[in-house]
């Protein structure tokens, strides 16, 4: 986002538009898959049988629950310059209007086809809204939805995340974003 004299028009004018689209790290695997379902204890068969997954689903899945694992990029990797953060847009959004903290109040999200082995996910995050300035317990800011949208190798949408951020001064804090 560039500098302008009114961040929130700017900031509105990328409501609906696709921003930060980006491939993953690595493919679906099932290391992961077990890792996850191991330290919750979860012994769904069809995570783990593969007559029950073949006879259910026509193949193992990911669990629907582990959809933003595959979203979240490592913090580091070979010949990257800086630390990828996942909802970028959140951070920029927190930057640009000069709201030091945040907190996520609201996580939907909506599944669509499976996530199997071997997918390789690519993600996008939109901003769908934010609000006129708010005062709550927490301080004053603004809320925001940002939804990010997945897909698979062949283009097939797999979910949507819907989150929904607070960004705030508490009272009495200057309104400069900090460091």
């Amino acid at each position: 986002m560039t500098a302008t004299a009114d961040p929130v028009t700017e900031i509105r004018s990328l409501i609906g538009v696709p921003q930060y689209e980006e491939t993953g790290d690595f493919p679906v695997e099932r290391g992961y898959i077990w890792t996850t379902l191991s330290s919750v204890e979860n012994g769904n068969p069809l995570f783990w049988d593969e007559d029950i997954a073949d006879a259910l689903t026509a193949g193992f899945v990911a669990p629907p629950t582990m959809l933003s694992v595959w979203f979240r990029p490592h913090h580091w990797a070979p010949g990257r310059s800086a630390p990828h953060l996942p909802l970028q847009i959140h951070f920029d959004l927190k930057e640009r209007l000069g709201l030091p903290e945040a907190v996520m109040s609201d996580n939907t999200i909506t599944f669509h086809e499976p996530v199997r082995p071997g997918d390789v996910l690519t993600t996008r995050q939109i901003l769908r809204s934010v609000s006129d300035e708010k005062t709550t317990k927490l301080g004053t800011g603004r809320f925001w939805v940002i939804d990010v949208e997945y897909t698979n190798q062949d283009d097939a949408l797999v979910g949507v995340e819907s989150y929904t951020g607070f960004g705030y001064r508490r009272a009495g804090a200057s309104s400069g974003a900090s460091a």
